[in-house]
Formats: structure tokens, C-alpha cells, sequence
């Protein structure tokens, strides 16, 4: 039996075992690896890790070099990468990441909300740019939205980017109505989904058309995708 210390917790975890010592499936862990030099939000990341059943901290690095290296050892799923790191800028290793492997889902974790920083990273092919002052269950859900579906911001980011089209920015439900329409909804099915009356949809695209300056809606989407206002 393994011996009772908080230690064992999340190396067992690692190893695929539950607190309870049953085996995890190992197919449905997302397998992530840190590459974070503070060490208070490094030890925080690792315990909300280790502390669901759906993903594994396999590896975690203080810096540029050491993170490269365990990548290509390990090969995660998903790579939570800082910004700042001690030795090398974080999108200089996001591209030597994304050098060894092309479609690596990179994730940037940063306290950095600047534009030049977001618009860097998401043209250097980030699957995600999430904040570290997010709350815990808003950074467990971005990642695995961004396991499942490829790619995701956090919500402050999408209304950042979103104000470089406009003085006026896309409101919180104009951006829903966004992602629906990108998903193949028309405005009756948003209405539903949403609860709203369809007259109401109707405004709301007339609106972020209208602030997108773009032709259409077909086209509002895909302005917002090149900016990254909106994930794929």
C-alpha cells in the first residue's frame, strides 16, 4: 500500500491512480506540462491539477530550456506556457515548441493582457491565451474546451481584440451571438438557444456587423477568427 502523505497524492495521480489507489483511465487524462517560473503559482497549478481526475501534470519546468526538453521527452497533450521565463521570451519558445511539433496545443498562462502579447501569440499559433487571474474553475475549463475543441481565449481577451475593429466594443451577448453563428446556427436556433426573441437576434448581428465593419455575417465570423476574437 502506498504510504498516507499528501506528497504521494500527486505522484500516484501521475502514475494513474486514483486516492483511492484504482487505476485511471489513461486515455481519457489530458496530459499537461507546466512551464511556469513562479514557484506559489506553480505549486498552485500543480495541486489543481493533481486535484481532477481528467488530467495529469506530467512534467513541470522553472524555465525556457528545461520546458523544451521535457516536451520533446514527454510529448503532452497540452502545454501551459508563462510569458516571462527567466531565460527566453515565452513566444520565442511557443515557436521552438511549435517547430518540434506543429500542431502541439500550446496554451499560453500569463498575467500579460497587452495586444501586442495576445495578437503575438494567437499569429504564433496558440491554441489558447488565458489569464492567470482567472478563477480555478475558469482555467480547468479552458483547458479542457481547449482539449476538446482546439482552441480557446479567455472571455476579457475576446473583448480586448474585439475593440480594435471599433471605438465600441462587442458587447458579452453580441460575442455569444457571434460564436453561434461560427458554430452554423441561424437566428431562430439562437434565439432558442439564448432565450431571446428573434427580433432580438436580428439586432444583435446588425450590431456586431455593423462593428466589425463587415459586409455580412458570414463575414463578421471570419474577421473575428483572422483576429482571434473568436477561436476556431
Amino acid at each position: 500500500m502506498c504510504p498516507h502523505t499528501a506528497q504521494w497524492i500527486p505522484s500516484c495521480r501521475a502514475q494513474g491512480f486514483t486516492k483511492r489507489g484504482l487505476v485511471l483511465s489513461s486515455v481519457s487524462a489530458i496530459r499537461l506540462l507546466s512551464i511556469e517560473d513562479h514557484p506559489v503559482f506553480r505549486e498552485g497549478l500543480s495541486r489543481i491539477i493533481g486535484s481532477q481526475d481528467d488530467m495529469i501534470l506530467a512534467g513541470q519546468a522553472t524555465n525556457a530550456k528545461d520546458g523544451i526538453s521535457q516536451f520533446i521527452a514527454l510529448r503532452p497533450e497540452m502545454t501551459l506556457l508563462d510569458l516571462r521565463l527567466p531565460d527566453m521570451d515565452g513566444l520565442d519558445v511557443l515557436s521552438a515548441l511549435r517547430e518540434e511539433i506543429r500542431d502541439a496545443k500550446i496554451v499560453i498562462l500569463t498575467t500579460s493582457d497587452h495586444d501586442s502579447d495576445i495578437r503575438k501569440a494567437l499569429r504564433a499559433g496558440a491554441a489558447g491565451y488565458i489569464l492567470k487571474s482567472m478563477s480555478r474553475e475558469e482555467i480547468l475549463s479552458a483547458i479542457r474546451t481547449i482539449h476538446t475543441h482546439g482552441k480557446t481565449i479567455a472571455p476579457e481577451i475576446a473583448m480586448k481584440l474585439a475593440q480594435q475593429f471599433s471605438n465600441e466594443p462587442l458587447t458579452v451577448r453580441e460575442l455569444e451571438v457571434l460564436r453561434l453563428i461560427r458554430d452554423g446556427h441561424r437566428n431562430k436556433q439562437i434565439a432558442g438557444r439564448l432565450c431571446i426573441a428573434e427580433t432580438t437576434v436580428h439586432f444583435h448581428v446588425k450590431n456586431l456587423i455593423d462593428k466589425l465593419q463587415a459586409n455580412d455575417r458570414t463575414h463578421a465570423v471570419t474577421l473575428a477568427l483572422r483576429s482571434g476574437v473568436l477561436p476556431l
